[in-house]
């Protein structure tokens, strides 16, 4: 698990997004999830890079916040898409990926489909063995 894990981490590092839409985005999904673990560990990202206050705490209510650009909601949008239930069965219509197509290559539309699977593939752990925010890896989880 660690290796797969590993891998997707390195994905994110390749610079094609910036590591702010990427930690905006998994943040995002931390709060949809309702994972304390992911949105601490997030905040905390977004802070360690200097990202404003105001920014940090409109992801919760990103559509009528006016401090993100449009690659950025539209990445915060994809995010939404893909953790919401859609009764209509399809999460991410051929519009949505149009606008994301707008403002991301094909590159940087796979850097966030990778962020979006590295938040997917963590979180079994985030909510069933409840890490411990503020920890290092290895060391975030109760006895």
């Amino acid at each position: 698990m660690a290796e797969v894990g590993e891998g997707l981490h390195k994905a994110l590092q390749n610079g094609v997004i910036p590591q702010t839409t990427i930690h905006l985005l998994q943040l995002r999904a931390g709060q949809l999830l309702g994972s304390t673990y992911f949105t601490i560990r997030e905040t905390g990202h977004l802070r360690r890079i200097g990202e404003p206050e105001e920014r940090i705490t409109a992801v919760a209510t990103w559509r009528d916040a006016t401090c993100f650009t449009g690659a950025e909601r539209v990445a915060l949008e994809l995010v939404e898409a893909v953790l919401t239930p859609n009764p209509s069965g399809e999460r991410v219509p051929d519009e949505l990926y149009a606008r994301a197509s707008a403002h991301y290559d094909d590159k940087a539309m796979w850097s966030l489909i990778m962020a979006i699977a590295h938040i997917g593939f963590f979180t079994p752990a985030a909510l069933i063995a409840k890490p411990i925010p503020g920890m290092p890896p290895g060391r975030n989880y109760s006895e």
